[in-house]
């Protein structure tokens, strides 16, 4: 079951459920689940900047953008926030 969402989120929410869901709603291939604040603590301790740079060039088994070839850096940061409360 996956961790209740801030509303606060809404629009992220969307583009989390197309885009990052299928890997961090189920902690596969290595991707810190969604709301699992003990995985995502050492990746927060990196930076914001640092976290959505790993995002948009593909980071590991992360392809780039995570997906969400629609996304803004803006919006990979929210939804990097979402995923790791």
């Amino acid at each position: 079951m996956l961790p209740t969402i801030n509303i606060a989120y809404a629009g992220t929410t969307e583009l989390y459920n197309q885009s990052c869901v299928t890997c961090h709603g189920a902690a596969v291939l290595g991707a810190p689940k969604t709301g699992d604040k003990a995985a995502w603590s050492a990746r927060m301790k990196k930076g914001m900047p640092t976290l959505v740079k790993n995002v948009r060039n593909g980071y590991k088994n992360m392809p780039a953008g995570g997906l969400c070839t629609t996304c803004s850096d803006a919006d990979l940061a929210n939804l990097i926030e979402l995923m790791a409360k």
